[in-house]
């Protein structure tokens, strides 16, 4: 028997509640709350800083450079808010939350 559907939190579109992508606007974690990238706690897009860990919620896309909230995409150019390392050896993808790799230390570029 087939469970309730859910929104999917970018497009409205009706989904599995634990779809991981949406199939129909393609984007990752559709049924899932917005979680805080530094400390996973559920967040919500009115806020300006993590209730928890204080982190600023908005900030400034790496790829278009405007200021949009820090959920997975950014709301102006729709990429996906993630980095890579330039390490050769880390490569680590991760959430823009600071000036360093969260695996090696080392300066991420921007």
């Amino acid at each position: 028997m087939p469970g309730y559907k859910h929104p999917c939190r970018y497009c409205e579109a009706l989904i599995d509640k634990d779809s991981n992508v949406c199939p129909i606007c393609g984007k990752d974690n559709p049924a899932t709350p917005i979680r805080c990238p530094r400390c996973r706690t559920p967040i919500r897009k009115s806020w300006q800083r993590c209730n928890v860990c204080g982190l600023k919620l908005n900030i400034e896309c790496p790829f278009c450079g405007k200021e949009t909230f820090f959920d997975s995409y950014c709301e102006h150019c729709d990429k996906r808010l993630l980095v890579v390392c330039p390490r050769r050896r880390c490569k680590t993808k991760q959430p823009p939350i600071s000036e360093n790799c969260i695996k090696c230390g080392k300066p991420l570029e921007r």
